[in-house]
């Protein structure tokens, strides 16, 4: 079996977290050899009692295959962060999902992507300005992620639709769940023309420590974060602190005062949050991300720049491009290159001199780094 059907395994075995995996994966246990591991081979890498008798138990090939059919006759499909159309802006994340389970196209991961998040009870001027916005930003070509949540969320996924940039929902739970559920035939239009996302497996239900959990992931896929509505413990804030973490735009739409609806919308601008009053105000950020086309065809085709026919033409490597990705988002110093990329200073110093060779990169003065 490839080393992505082990990862799909793990995930698939209620219990097993990230940091689980990722123990698994630093010992080296994503190999055949994880069959014939008993429990003590399991404890021995740090896994507790209970972990550690449940992959001895439960993680075998049959049990890789059983789940497998099981995705797929429930038609859903899955993507590893070893595939080469993993997002690569999520895998930049402290922590990547290992997998992400999807219904719909995966094309929509290539495009310049734009998180839109706020309260579930909108007030009518929040209404009406998210579904403006996610409308305008959609029909500019960019594609609006969001969480599939009642009140703001399911506002700009039905916005969008109709755009040339489409949808991507980012939901917390199973695929075969849909939550909540007066959103199913919303889950239904957006799998048929977008794309819906999850990093829990079939028959995961809703549960309130995940929703932070699929924050990230909505947070993680986009350029940037417009906050449209929030209240001061919206959950909505904590989708624009992994923006911030990522190191990603954070936008917000400001509101009246005396709404607690605006308050958290109100911080975050206090915080240096880009401040939107129309649609224009988001895309002057990203004009460099949007590709003209030829007179009739719009932006609906746009990709980021750094796009596979620009990759090819460069001939990168995998970790090249990964670098040179990044470098869209800068310049950055070599600090925050470090930070980032989370490579050795060696590494690092070595993929962005073959960059800089194959004149993808230069260097400015302060060891600061930008695309040419």
């Amino acid at each position: 079996m490839e080393t992505r059907d082990l990862l799909f395994g793990l995930q698939e075995i209620q219990g097993i977290g990230w940091k689980s995996i990722d123990k698994i994966r630093r010992a080296g246990f994503l190999t055949e050899k994880a069959f014939s591991c008993c429990k003590q081979d399991w404890e021995k890498i740090g896994l507790g009692d209970k972990m550690s008798t449940l992959l001895a138990e439960t993680f075998t090939r049959d049990w890789i295959s059983a789940r497998h059919f099981l995705m797929k006759e429930s038609g859903i499909a899955m993507i590893t962060v070893l595939d080469p159309d993993y997002p690569s802006l999520l895998q930049e994340t402290a922590q990547p999902p290992w997998v992400l389970y999807y219904r719909g196209s995966l094309e929509l991961l290539s495009r310049p992507t734009i998180a839109m998040v706020g309260t579930r009870i909108p007030t009518a001027y929040g209404r009406k300005v998210g579904g403006m916005l996610a409308e305008a930003l959609s029909a500019a070509g960019l594609t609006v992620v969001s969480g599939l949540a009642r009140g703001i969320d399911s506002i700009c996924h039905e916005a969008a639709l109709g755009g040339r940039g489409g949808t991507i929902a980012v939901v917390a739970t199973g695929l075969d769940k849909v939550y909540p559920p007066e959103n199913r035939e919303l889950e239904r239009q957006i799998a048929a023309t977008g794309l819906v996302l999850s990093e829990y497996a079939i028959g995961t239900p809703s549960h309130p420590g995940l929703f932070p959990q699929r924050n990230r992931i909505i947070a993680g896929l986009a350029l940037g974060t417009v906050v449209v509505e929030a209240d001061s413990r919206s959950g909505s804030l904590i989708t624009a602190d992994s923006a911030m973490e990522a190191g990603r735009d954070v936008f917000a739409v400001p509101g009246p005062i005396t709404s607690p609806k605006s308050r958290g919308a109100l911080e975050l601008i206090k915080q240096g949050a880009k401040l939107v009053t129309g649609s224009e105000d988001i895309l002057e950020e990203y004009r460099s991300f949007l590709q003209q086309t030829s007179a009739g065809q719009g932006l609906g085709d746009a990709k980021p720049l750094g796009s596979e026919d620009m990759l090819t033409e460069k001939k990168l490597t995998r970790e090249e491009s990964r670098l040179y990705h990044i470098l869209h988002q800068g310049p950055f110093s070599l600090d925050e290159l470090l930070e980032r990329t989370r490579w050795d200073f060696g590494h690092l110093h070595s993929v962005l001199l073959s960059l800089i060779i194959k004149k993808a990169v230069s260097q400015l003065p302060g060891a600061i780094y930008k695309v040419i």
